[in-house]
């Protein structure tokens, strides 16, 4: 059923009140450290200093401070705006799939997303949506009002995953498209150009973003299910190949492990968060599970 409603079902509502219940002081703990510097908007009401990042404009730094510890500092100012946060959806076709679960990794991400974007709506912070395949297809600016979810969940159940993918040049584009520091959070199962893909990554906390890298897999695609021969097909290119699943198991596991250290190692230099995930977990445990690593991080 694709409407808005598909992911605003009772047991839907009832996984994300109950994690909005369970993770209050998590959430609220989460965002407000996102608030913190760098996410000060700027007024005339000086508050206090912190040190100079990449992205900050070089004419905010206190060069009084400067002189007294030759260490860069900016004024920071009591914010005027709330937190903006973008639900970045990749649309490639790869994200339509499932071997056995219910959810496809789209729907995963949508569960997801709404999870998350319900939080920051309860939090009063905009959040607003784009989405992506080979170019940005959608984009909703972030707005804090209680009916901006339902537009979001609206605008997601009416696509449907299609084409080739190249989340490179999406993601560089919003960073040129983004005029305030935000949340960015990727939901993508990262079947593109890797090499690129963490070049836009940095492109966006050069900009001085906050990103977490949400990486869905199928619950096949991380475990590998198979046995005998097997005809696999690329949701993509439509290729056809043929494999012995027991004999090319183990070679596929390392892949997949290595492909995803590569990403975790990648992400963590740039200072980035990457959540691996897979649709056998349900989404609302996989996203507490999250928060309560990152709390204990900070």
């Amino acid at each position: 059923m694709a409407n808005a409603e598909r992911y605003l079902r009772p047991e839907v509502i009832r996984q994300v009140s109950r994690l909005d219940l369970r993770a209050k002081f998590i959430v609220e703990g989460f965002l407000s450290g996102l608030h913190a510097s760098p996410f000060h908007g700027f007024s005339v009401e000086f508050s206090e200093h912190r040190k100079y990042v990449p992205g900050d404009d070089p004419k905010d730094i206190d060069w009084n401070i400067y002189a007294k510890t030759d260490k860069y500092y900016i004024k920071k100012f009591q914010a005027e705006t709330n937190l903006n946060g973008y639900l970045v959806m990749d649309l490639s076709a790869s994200m339509a799939y499932t071997y056995r679960q219910e959810m496809t990794k789209f729907d995963y991400a949508i569960c997801l997303a709404a999870a998350l974007g319900y939080l920051m709506i309860q939090q009063q912070d905009p959040v607003g949506l784009v989405t992506f395949d080979t170019q940005i297809r959608n984009f909703l600016p972030p707005k804090s009002r209680r009916t901006q979810l339902g537009t979001i969940l609206g605008v997601l159940a009416s696509l449907q995953p299609s084409g080739t993918t190249d989340a490179a040049a999406a993601l560089h584009r919003l960073a040129a498209m983004i005029r305030t520091r935000s949340l960015v959070m990727v939901f993508s199962d990262l079947l593109t150009d890797t090499d690129a893909f963490i070049k836009s990554l940095h492109h966006l906390r050069h900009r001085g973003n906050e990103v977490i890298l949400f990486h869905i897999l199928d619950e096949a695609e991380v475990h590998f299910p198979f046995d005998g021969l097997i005809e696999f097909e690329d949701t993509e290119s439509h290729e056809k190949l043929t494999v012995d699943a027991r004999g090319m198991q183990g070679d596929y596991l390392k892949a997949v492990g290595e492909f995803r250290a590569q990403l975790k190692k990648e992400a963590a230099s740039a200072n980035i968060d990457y959540v691996p995930m897979d649709t056998s977990i349900s989404f609302d445990k996989a996203l507490m599970e999250y928060l309560l690593n990152r709390q204990r991080r900070f």
